[in-house]
């Protein structure tokens, strides 16, 4: 089977841009947009159609962006860490193209005919020898110590080789960037000078977004017949790694000097971001259509961590603390509905969504879907799955692509992100903690599928070789919860408290376990001493009051909460559930529709809208909150339920079936054990079954 690009006028969009802005935030675009700042981003936003873009667990970035290039979850395409051993270096790389198991956005264009440029996207090198070009994200490695001198590109950075020395000459050295730059970020920059640690760290992070532009200038004006193109910076998550702790307001342990001097980093590279915007839609030329989007927000307010003081473990474990779950998405052009509403679209939609965009279909076997309420077109039918599709592909020989934990040798530490610790000097140490890690992302990865029972298998040998590890006992209790086991996540968390009993979130957890397995007096007891503990924050405690059914206190923790942080979507979600197990449904849809103007992709809320909605009698809104839930939460059952259950009131039997149906995929998908099942089918008291029996007892 031969499946062709169709030509440029018989397609949706004639080209297509992908623009990455790693962990872009609306909170930031919306503070700023509002000043009237970043007016190439805000034409896109007026023209085209907007939304929140749902990320994917764990969070990190070279998992989330090759889920969004190929459509598909972490456990599918192989992608699970940042490095990985590499066995003819005998070193640390990144997280490489030849590790990918399954096809990208690239290679499918590639195998229908199509052009592709691809800048600087995670685990894209070497670069595999597409039709258009690759540039991977190893370009700006081996930086020489001053511009000027020699700086030889990495092996396997660019291809077509032909276009080296091009992509080479676009590169930006951070001794380099222009003073007007920096003084964009940091307004007295001259005062620190270049030499300064932080001025440092951030001219070598503007240098690479500048290199990545650079190198994606130099496609476009090389090759101006291009029919896709993938653009990936990740400099504002960078930046904000080291800066956003200078962001207005100011932290309690930012000195007055370092706030005054860097308080403006953020909003600089952002605004920077927003030019070299323009200069690519520029390039591109007038008519073509444009995906920007983030894999994940990132924290500018009171949600900031503080990582100063902690070890390099602690710090690592951290890191991710800074990442909102919902990032940015903006589409724009030709093929695009302008003004639409996208109906909770998430990173695996924008690969489906891009082919569709391009006139091709999506394969079965993508986790996305194509987001058709935005679309012009409609799209053509899926195939069984571009995996099988025979053809080249641009990929690279089958003998590089391997296993890499196959590989054996010493590792080095290549890229500072802030996401690994200090690495272990014994070389088969840095191996083991490397595939420890990895095996921990894809337990998440499972866990955040609904896989229980297998992230519990893998927690738990990670557990047993790592006894020492809190985060591995954690991860296999939350497991064991999900999997419908609460005695034996109890028990796991008795070990780790026994090893450490001031373990603050250890305590908190044992709370929920107890509250599961039906321990309530327990749980209460194990409760009353983290309602003094001050590490514990109000919205916490309100969840765990919630969740042994102390209304009142649960309320009130809420309150307390909402005093400093009124407009906390996840805060008012809670107090929306609390008002909902009182029966108080107008004040429960109130709360909710609060949160959701805040962000209106937030499950906790659509879902308590939904049930306060179908008990007020609303059912036709009801239906559509949790529609929005279970494209948001597919594993969410009770969602399904009680959606089947408003169809079939409303006498659409073939949708209620259908809803049904969607229930019972997720828990064979998920193997749930009958364990499992009886938890994933608990409901509360204004659940599904007591609004059906309400509803034939002819009540509200």
């Amino acid at each position: 089977m031969s499946i062709s690009t169709p030509p440029m006028n018989d397609r949706p969009a004639r080209k297509l841009l992908i623009l990455g802005w790693d962990a872009a935030d609306w909170l930031m675009i919306r503070t700023l947009t509002d000043k009237g700042a970043l007016p190439n981003f805000r034409r896109l936003v007026r023209e085209g159609a907007h939304a929140d873009l749902a990320t994917l667990e764990p969070r990190l970035s070279p998992l989330l962006w090759s889920s969004i290039a190929t459509g598909k979850t972490a456990d599918k395409h192989g992608i699970l860490n940042f490095v990985e051993p590499d066995a003819s270096e005998g070193q640390l790389r990144p997280a490489s193209s030849t590790s990918r198991r399954t096809r990208a956005l690239w290679n499918i264009l590639h195998l229908s005919g199509s052009r592709t440029h691809v800048v600087g996207w995670y685990a894209s090198h070497p670069a595999e020898p597409i039709r258009g070009a690759v540039v991977s994200n190893l370009l700006t490695e081996s930086q020489p110590a001053k511009p000027g001198d020699p700086w030889p590109l990495t092996p396997g950075a660019v291809h077509p080789p032909m276009l080296a020395d091009r992509v080479a000459g676009a590169r930006v050295h951070a001794g380099a960037v222009p003073d007007r730059i920096l003084s964009r970020l940091v307004p007295q920059w001259a005062k620190l000078g270049r030499d300064h640690p932080r001025m440092r760290t951030l001219a070598r992070l503007v240098a690479q977004c500048l290199s990545i532009h650079g190198a994606a200038a130099a496609l476009m004006q090389a090759d101006r017949e291009w029919d896709c193109a993938m653009v990936f910076h990740e400099a504002i998550d960078t930046i904000g790694h080291h800066f956003m702790q200078f962001h207005p307001p100011r932290m309690k342990h930012v000195e007055q000097r370092d706030f005054d001097l860097f308080s403006k980093v953020m909003r600089g590279a952002y605004e920077l971001h927003d030019e070299l915007l323009g200069q690519l839609l520029r390039l591109a030329g007038p008519g073509v259509t444009v995906m920007l989007l983030s894999d994940h927000g990132f924290h500018s307010g009171e949600q900031r961590p503080v990582t100063e003081g902690l070890s390099n473990m602690e710090r690592a474990a951290m890191e991710a603390a800074w990442h909102r779950e919902h990032g940015v998405l903006v589409m724009c052009g030709p093929g695009v509905k302008p003004g639409a509403t996208m109906h909770a679209p998430n990173l695996l939609d924008i690969a489906p969504t891009a082919l569709a965009l391009l006139g091709l279909p999506a394969g079965r076997d993508m986790d996305g879907r194509v987001l058709d309420e935005v679309l012009t077109a409609t799209a053509p039918e899926r195939i069984t799955s571009w995996d099988q599709t025979p053809g080249d592909a641009g990929e690279h020989p089958p003998d590089l692509r391997q296993d890499p934990f196959e590989a054996h040798g010493a590792i080095r530490q290549l890229i500072d992100l802030g996401y690994m610790a200090a690495l272990p000097e014994d070389a088969q140490a840095r191996v083991d903690l490397t595939r420890r890690e990895t095996a921990f992302n894809l337990g998440t990865v499972h866990l955040a599928r609904g896989r229980a029972d297998a992230a519990a298998g893998i927690f738990q040998s990670l557990a047993d070789e790592q006894p020492a590890e809190p985060r591995y006992a954690l991860s296999l209790a939350r497991a064991l919860l999900a999997a419908g086991r609460p005695a034996s996540a109890a028990d796991a968390l008795k070990s780790l408290l026994a090893r450490a009993p001031s373990h603050t979130e250890a305590r908190a957890l044992f709370v929920t376990a107890l509250a599961a397995s039906d321990q309530v007096e327990v749980g209460s007891a194990a409760l009353s001493s983290l309602l003094t503990n001050p590490e514990m924050s109000p919205g916490a405690l309100g969840d765990l009051c919630a969740t042994l059914g102390r209304w009142d206190e649960a309320e009130a923790q809420y309150g307390r909460a909402l005093a400093s942080e009124p407009k906390r979507p996840s805060l008012l979600a809670g107090l929306a559930r609390v008002m909902v197990a009182r029966g108080q449904f107008e004040v429960a849809a109130e709360r909710c529709l609060d949160a959701l103007e805040v962000e209106p992709g937030n499950p906790e809320a659509n879902h308590q809208l939904g049930v306060a909605l179908a008990w007020l009698g609303e059912h036709t809104h009801a239906v559509q909150a949790f529609r929005t839930v279970v494209a948001l939460q597919p594993g969410r059952i009770e969602a399904h339920r009680f959606l089947a259950a408003l169809l079939r009131q409303a006498g659409d039997e073939p949708g209620a079936a259908q809803a049904d149906a969607r229930a019972e995929a997720v828990l064979r998908e998920q193997a749930a054990s009958p364990a499992q099942r009886e938890l994933a089918e608990r409901q509360g008291e204004h659940g599904p079954t007591a609004w059906t029996l309400a509803q034939a007892g002819g009540s509200r």
